[in-house]
């Protein structure tokens, strides 16, 4: 006995129509491309359809994260040579320009950080004998 092909062609579609169906939890938001374009507003949390020829989605955590920046060996501007070590808080809070601006914001971020300490610290004074009013020893 033969199943009915209106029965096949239901089946499919349902197992299509669930596949689709995606959770996002409360700290992530879906960014979808539909057809290569990117819809007006992020999606979710909570059940959101992505049709898979159609849609694509990105997911981005909307959770602060810790990222620890390697140790950078710096020279201040009295060439005084430190190592410094550092830790970076970020959020994202657009999680569209965080997709399609940037090809790895993590990656991103990490190097800012760690080009904006090199900068930062190269502009400090160190040494002492350098400080105008600074104490010097006569031996």
């Amino acid at each position: 006995m033969m199943p009915h092909p209106l029965l096949i062609v239901a089946v499919i579609v349902v197992m299509y129509v669930v596949g689709s169906i995606k959770i996002l939890a409360e700290y992530e938001r879906g960014v979808i491309f539909r057809l290569g374009k990117l819809l007006p507003a992020p999606k979710g949390p909570g059940v959101v359809l992505v049709f898979a020829p159609i849609d694509r989605m990105v997911r981005v955590g909307l959770r602060t994260v810790v990222m620890d920046v390697p140790p950078q060996d710096i020279i201040t501007h009295d060439n005084v040579s430190v190592k410094v070590n550092a830790v970076v808080y970020f959020r994202v809070v657009h999680p569209q320009n965080a997709i399609v601006e940037v090809e790895n914001y993590h990656y991103a971020t990490s190097q800012l950080a760690q080009t904006t300490l090199r900068s930062v610290l190269g502009q400090v004074t160190l040494d002492d004998e350098t400080r105008p009013g600074a104490a010097k020893s006569e031996a």
